[in-house]
C-alpha cells in the first residue's frame, strides 16, 4: 500500500481552522501572569452620567472611557476601572447586584471592586468620582 499525501479537503480543513483558532485564541489573552494594563480612559473633569443612569444594584459600562459606574445602595455611587484583571476584557452592564466579565466569568463586588467569582484573582482598581445633584463627573 502507497503512503498518499495531503488531500484537498484535509488542506481546506486545516487552513479553515487555523484561520478561525489563532484569532480566538489570540482574542482571549496570554495566561502567562503578565500584568494587563487595567488604567482607565476617563479623564479628570469628565461628565460620565447622570444618577438616573444607573440604577440601584446595577451597573454601566463606559467602553470608550473604560470605566463602570455601580449604584450599589440608594444614592450611593462607584466607579471602577472596567477592565478585568484576569486577561484584560472590558466587564459587562449589569442589573445582577455584581460586575460581570463575561469573557471567562469573574464577578466583581458593586461596593469595592473587589473578586466576588474568579478566575481573576485581584479587584477591579477604584476610579475617583464626584456626584454634584444628578451630575458624576471624574474626579
Amino acid at each position: 500500500m502507497s503512503k498518499q499525501g495531503l488531500n484537498r479537503r484535509q488542506a481546506l480543513s486545516g487552513a479553515a481552522a487555523a484561520g478561525i483558532g489563532v484569532p480566538l485564541l489570540a482574542a482571549c489573552g496570554s495566561d502567562t501572569g503578565e500584568a494587563v494594563d487595567t488604567k482607565p480612559k476617563a479623564e479628570s473633569g469628565q461628565l460620565l452620567a447622570s444618577t438616573d443612569d444607573v440604577g440601584v444594584g446595577s451597573c454601566v459600562v463606559f467602553p470608550k472611557e473604560q470605566v463602570v459606574l455601580a449604584q450599589p445602595a440608594e444614592g450611593t455611587f462607584t466607579c471602577f476601572s472596567a477592565v478585568c484583571t484576569h486577561q484584560g476584557c472590558l466587564v459587562s452592564t449589569s442589573s445582577s447586584g455584581e460586575i460581570p466579565c463575561t469573557c471567562h466569568g469573574s464577578y466583581f463586588s458593586l461596593e469595592d471592586g473587589s473578586v466576588l467569582k474568579g478566575p481573576a484573582t485581584k479587584a477591579l482598581s477604584k476610579v475617583e468620582i464626584e456626584v454634584d445633584g444628578d451630575r458624576i463627573t471624574v474626579v
